[in-house]
């Protein structure tokens, strides 16, 4: 399919346009790369490299209207051949050829209307790809390799990072186990089974699980702190509670 007859219109058919012909150009300049080589004579006059949807390439005069349907090759690659190395002549026709593929798509993009969603989008799934320097200066099989390495490596060292973490935390929770709700609610439980039928030694009334009790260390009865007069924060400073009753027996002679 020619690419002056052909006018991809959404994001994913002006993606299969810009793979088609940047298939095209690696096929030139690489399997294809001594045909390539003899089609560019400098003898010739300016000679363009063109690449197809249908991922084919051609080497041609530029399109003789003007301005062209599409935006142009770069002109003259065939002039600076013999002037050159043939890999720095090669990348070289390669840089230029990924300006005119992404010039191509966005010119497109451009002609259809694609909003700032739509182009970006589209660059992204270009970015997804090696340009063509990159695959034919080998760039792009270094890049491939060096990230599988790191990726081994982050991965291998994230594991082993990971054990020690748990292992550490594993550490950290052992002298503070923690009590799950059911638990929690157990031990209710049987703290409201244990002193259900307490009785306040001083008042009588029941023992209440929402009001601060203290227990005297001689005879052990169980009051309500108000009826004593003890507070939570004063009870955290006695170490050893006597109730009324035994203070005075111990101050009887």
């Amino acid at each position: 399919m020619d690419s002056r007859t052909y006018n991809p219109r959404t994001v994913e058919e002006v993606f299969r346009d810009f793979k088609g012909r940047r298939a095209g150009l690696i096929k030139a300049l690489t399997t294809d790369v001594e045909d390539f080589y003899n089609q560019c004579d400098p003898e010739k006059e300016n000679l363009c490299l063109y690449g197809f949807p249908s991922e084919q390439w051609e080497v041609n005069l530029p399109a003789e209207e003007v301005p062209p349907e599409l935006p142009e090759p770069v002109l003259g690659i065939n002039f600076a051949r013999d002037g050159m190395q043939e890999k720095d002549w090669l990348s070289l026709v390669a840089v230029h050829s990924d300006a005119w593929l992404l010039a191509s798509a966005f010119y497109f993009g451009a002609r259809f209307g694609f909003d700032k969603a739509d182009r970006k989008r589209l660059f992204n799934m270009i970015n997804e790809l090696p340009i063509i320097f990159e695959v034919v200066t080998g760039a792009a099989k270094k890049q491939v390799k060096e990230k599988s390495s790191v990726s081994n490596h982050s991965g291998s060292k994230s594991k082993s990072s990971s054990k020690a973490q748990r292992a550490s935390e594993s550490q950290a929770r052992q002298p503070k186990p923690l009590q799950s709700k059911e638990e929690d609610e157990e031990l209710d439980d049987q703290d409201d089974d244990e002193h259900g039928e307490t009785l306040c030694g001083a008042c009588g009334e029941h023992y209440g699980t929402d009001e601060f009790w203290i227990c005297c260390d001689i005879c052990e009865k169980w009051f309500h702190g108000k009826c004593v007069k003890i507070t939570p924060a004063r009870a955290e400073h006695i170490k050893q509670y006597k109730c009324p009753s035994c203070s005075n027996k111990r101050a009887r002679p």
